[in-house]
């Protein structure tokens, strides 16, 4: 008996400790798929970052309780690095690469998803995997113009084309306005409306997205501004490639930016109108690759 108590203490104490360290603590549990312990240490892995998130998974539940700190990240964003680690969980599905890299002993069934058919019927799913994820809203009539998915994904580029253009002028005002625009069409992004391969790169790259974007939108400096435009051009290169654009877009690089390391852009023109030096050196670049309508995706 005496031993029982002592146990429960240790276990409390551990807890109290867990919870001490990661401030405005909110816990919850939810269901994360998997088969062994190798599995269980990589979500506990994707799951954990100092003083800020962390999980226990049960293996033979499926059931991960997660505490973190809610003024600094939520459940979803805890949740999306499990699927990117390889694991479907109530919130998102893992990229089917991703999955089909795990080892063997790893490669937990997983649920069938079933394609959205043309009669706009509902779709038989799992509502644990697809929680949150409004496939009817995916399943639109054959006459609708443009998919959910490629009004939104257009208009982020066509925002990221007027930020582009405003540091060709080097106006790091206007270049600071257009960001914020940019901004708000990121966050107006729908990730259930985005389909397969437009699914997995957006996990991938929207808080890189967002993130610069909010850098460009904060500062007026135009320097400082094609510092993080660069990265931004990065992401919004892998979204458009997996995208499909109704128009061609090319790919091109400074070779002299940033002490000769480089930096690329995307552009409506194959016409060089350099970004990164304004009228200093306005045709100073190339086209590296051009973008066509070669995706089975709607952008």
């Amino acid at each position: 008996m005496k031993s029982i108590l002592i146990l429960a203490v240790v276990v409390l104490f551990s807890t109290t400790i867990s919870h001490a360290q990661i401030k405005n603590a909110k816990t919850e549990t939810v269901k994360v798929y998997g088969d062994c312990g190798m599995c269980k240490t990589t979500i506990e892995k994707a799951a954990s970052e100092k003083k800020i998130s962390k999980a226990e998974w049960n293996e033979d539940t499926k059931m991960a309780t997660i505490v973190y700190d809610s003024k600094k990240t939520s459940l979803d964003a805890v949740l999306k690095n499990i699927a990117l680690a390889g694991y479907d969980n109530v919130k998102f599905l893992a990229p089917d690469e991703t999955y089909n890299k795990l080892p063997g002993c790893c490669k937990y069934e997983r649920e069938k998803k079933v394609t959205a058919k043309t009669d706009n019927s509902k779709m038989a799913t799992n509502p644990d995997i697809h929680a949150g994820h409004d496939h009817n809203a995916m399943n639109k009539k054959a006459d609708t113009a443009i998919s959910p998915s490629g009004t939104q994904l257009q208009s982020v580029l066509e925002n990221y084309f007027l930020v582009k253009d405003a540091l060709v002028r080097s106006d790091g005002t206007t270049t600071s306005a257009k960001a914020i625009t940019l901004l708000a069409a990121l966050n107006a992004v729908k990730m259930e409306s985005l389909k397969g391969d437009e699914h997995s790169v957006w996990m991938e790259m929207e808080k890189n997205l967002k993130f610069h974007a909010q850098h460009i939108s904060e500062n007026k400096d135009a320097t400082h501004q094609r510092e993080h435009f660069a990265h931004l051009s990065k992401g919004m290169y892998a979204m458009t490639k997996v995208a499909k654009s109704n128009e061609t877009i090319y790919w091109q690089n400074c070779p002299m930016y940033n002490d000769g390391k480089g930096a690329n852009w995307l552009s409506k023109e194959s016409a060089i109108k350099n970004p990164y030096y304004g009228s200093m050196m306005l045709t100073c670049g190339k086209n590296v690759q051009t973008i066509n309508e070669v995706s089975d995706m709607a952008f």
